[in-house]
């Protein structure tokens, strides 16, 4: 299979000045992604703690509470479900302040929902990493599941006004108030 990239102008500059092969670089990153997205399509309850170590505590239970409750076939609802049951993670903390009741959000009801637990454990990881974050936490969640463009779950977050930029300015001032606040106390 041959394919072909449109490289934005500032990566295909680095690129270039890196001396690096195009071709091998690509080949070894498509590799890596996709052995990370079976790894991922293939989580269930008993393995989600121990195979998302990048995860806080409370994101881990979050996405142990999606795969107890969906199984195998864990949805982006029942992610956004395990995220408000653990309750005391940053998503929930901030839907408030993006306009949304965590308490009035619809439960799993079992109807179809395109997007997969997988899906939006994935985006999380890429959300963390392009914000710099060496840990995925229950915003990174937050932000996988409105990257997730066919899950119902972000479907619902978008319909209360909640969009990808703002909750991404959203997580980052928050964790900057945290961050500030951890460092004056000290």
């Amino acid at each position: 299979m041959r394919i072909e990239l449109d490289l934005p102008d500032a990566l295909a500059a680095a690129l270039e000045r890196s001396g690096l092969p195009a071709a091998t670089l690509c080949e070894r990153a498509l590799e890596q992604a996709v052995a990370r997205a079976a790894a991922l399509r293939s989580l269930d309850a008993t393995t989600a703690a121990a195979s998302l170590p990048l995860f806080t505590a409370r994101a881990r239970t979050a996405v142990t509470l999606a795969f107890e409750r969906g199984g195998a076939a864990a949805t982006s609802t029942d992610v956004l479900h395990g995220l408000v049951t653990e309750g005391k993670n940053l998503a929930v903390r901030l839907l408030p302040a993006l306009g949304v009741d965590p308490a009035a959000l619809p439960q799993p009801d079992g109807t179809d929902d395109p997007g997969t637990a997988a899906a939006v454990v994935e985006l999380a990881q890429l959300e963390a990493a392009a914000l710099g974050h060496n840990y995925v936490g229950g915003e990174h969640l937050l932000l996988g599941l409105l990257a997730e463009p066919d899950g119902r779950a972000g479907q619902t977050l978008r319909a209360q006004g909640v969009d990808l930029p703002g909750a991404r300015a959203a997580v980052v001032a928050a964790l900057t108030g945290f961050t500030h606040a951890r460092a004056t106390d000290s």
